[in-house]
């Protein structure tokens, strides 16, 4: 079996990667380094190649004899969004169209999509699939825009497509550069450096925080098994209906606290509602934050 991963050489991509690797499947990975990343996480038993999601010429050909596509990259952080709005909807939203048309031309068996807990804005919780979108920022909008042409292509053209929003996903590799990097990676940076950690506004905002290896599971128990058919182009909570304040996650693992001043365009809440991807594949988390960073510290 051949899989393909865009973003692939990056913090969840790498994570689906080595899992695709670890059950024999030939892996090919697309990913252009864009992220502000410290590390990328190529693996040498992949075909790799560095090219933009959006460069039809040359990644087409690597669509031919897939089986499976996760679509892993993205313009994935909210601040450089807000900041350059135009460049977040070319990755995200015509990078994404590209990829599909690439997938249908080619005939792959299914598409996996890495979408954004973002989609709900304030929408009460806990979020549940079925919730009408609420976009706060041009991040969770170009991500929606990728799910609608999802579900399209999988409408129209037939292509089988599964859409993920994920939670906070938290775990090894998450990038701890710049102050839009996962929030468990900053501390963890802070941490390190001796210095404070920087709590946003009050903290008291609360998060679903996800495990990587929990989100990679979830994208390959979704390629392999067989639900129903309409099951597809429809999309899927990846949480673990537990949610924690910001303030909360730094007292585990640090004292040294400093408030820094409250971000536009996020919510104050995310829980996730996980009932509908656990009844149509059968995923639910493993991995609880609280261990993971009791074993890091």
């Amino acid at each position: 079996m051949k899989a393909l991963v865009t973003g692939g050489a990056g913090f969840i991509g790498s994570h689906i990667v080595d899992k695709l690797l670890s059950m024999g499947y030939e892996v090919i990975v697309i990913d252009n380094e864009y992220s502000d990343n410290e590390n990328f996480y190529w693996n040498d038993k992949c075909q790799n190649y560095k090219f933009n999601i959006s460069d039809y010429e040359n990644t087409r050909p690597l669509y031919d004899g897939v089986d499976y596509v996760f679509h892993a990259a993205a313009e994935a952080r909210i601040g450089p969004a807000i900041q350059n709005p135009v460049n977040a909807v070319e990755i995200n939203t015509l990078g994404t169209c590209n990829v599909l048309q690439c997938a249908r031309e080619a005939r792959v068996r299914r598409v996996m999509y890495s979408s954004t807990s973002a989609a709900y804005g304030l929408n009460s919780y806990p979020n549940f699939e079925e919730q009408p979108d609420d976009c706060l920022n041009p991040y969770s909008v170009s991500k929606v825009a990728g799910e609608k042409l999802c579900k399209m292509y999988t409408d129209l053209y037939g292509l089988p497509t599964v859409i993920f929003r994920y939670f906070n996903v938290y775990g090894e590799r998450a990038p701890r550069k710049g102050q839009y990097a996962p929030v468990t990676g900053i501390f963890l940076r802070q941490l390190a450096a001796g210095e404070s950690l920087t709590v946003v506004g009050d903290g008291e905002q609360r998060r679903d925080f996800v495990y990587v290896g929990d989100v990679a599971n979830a994208n390959i128990m979704a390629a392999i098994s067989n639900p129903d058919p309409e099951a597809f182009g429809q999309v899927y909570n990846v949480g673990t209906g537990k949610n924690y304040s910001i303030l909360e996650i730094a007292k585990q693992i640090s004292d040294d606290i400093t408030h820094i001043p409250s971000r536009v365009g996020e919510a104050r809440t995310s829980l996730a509602n996980v009932n509908k991807i656990k009844n149509t594949f059968g995923w639910e988390p493993k991995m609880k934050i609280e261990d993971w960073i009791a074993a890091h510290l």
